[in-house]
């Protein structure tokens, strides 16, 4: 009941999901993601345990496909799951159940894939991929949240609208980005908005965090603003 794209920017190496439902609070169970080990979306009958699991299996060193194979292989539901994950290596692997609700299916490109069910149709999927890749100028998040407003363009959800996420991880145990948006007409609009208001201040500021090579970051906060205003300069030219 859900449609997501799983990516790595080629620029940081961050690793990204973006996904939308007709169903409450899909960012609390769909998109599972941790820095340098990898990222999993499971949906359609969803199973939070192909996420848990699945990322114990990476931080292993399994690869996506075998990961796939080990996750579905072990659950008699898998005929109803939807599953797609990307690994640190850059290997990528998806799976689509038989009996998932029509439409259903998914994409696998070098550095992306994009899974859906429910959906009114493949143009769903299509067009999610083919703006991602059309969009490589963008800044990952804006690119990721674009990809699947041009999938919701051709149909989206053929139930309609109800929740949206993001999720992004590069180099730290905690996330990049991690919005949500649990209930809303609109769900990928205010997605959308909540990305332009990140770049209010939070965008920019979290680069100036404690980080593994500088636990304790910038603590000057006139600095910090005057680092942020040139960040944003620099971004608007």
């Amino acid at each position: 009941m859900t449609w997501s794209i799983v990516a790595r920017d080629p620029a940081s190496g961050a690793f990204g999901i973006c996904v939308a439902t007709r169903a409450f609070a899909v960012g609390a169970r769909v998109p599972h993601l941790a820095s340098g080990v990898g990222a999993i979306a499971t949906q359609a009958n969803t199973n939070a345990l192909y996420g848990t699991r699945g990322l114990r299996l990476l931080r292993a060193g399994v690869p996506a496909a075998e990961a796939v194979r080990l996750l579905t292989g072990a659950d008699a539901g898998r005929a109803h799951r939807q599953l797609h994950i990307q690994d640190t290596a850059g290997g990528i692997a998806a799976h689509t159940g038989a009996s998932c609700v029509a439409w259903c299916g998914h994409i696998v490109r070098d550095t992306f894939s994009v899974a859906g069910n429910m959906l009114a149709g493949p143009q769903v999927v299509e067009e999610t991929a083919r703006a991602y890749a059309a969009n490589a100028a963008l800044p990952f998040p804006r690119r990721l949240i674009a990809a699947l407003k041009a999938g919701e363009a051709v149909g989206g959800d053929k139930r309609g609208k109800q929740s949206a996420a993001l999720k992004i991880c590069s180099t730290e145990e905690y996330a990049d980005f991690d919005l949500r948006v649990d209930d809303h007409s609109e769900p990928l609009a205010e997605l959308d908005r909540l990305e332009q208001v990140s770049r209010e201040r939070f965008a920019y500021a979290r680069l100036f965090s404690p980080r593994h090579d500088d636990p304790v970051g910038l603590t000057d906060f006139d600095e910090i603003a005057r680092r942020i205003e040139a960040l944003k300069a620099a971004d608007r030219s």
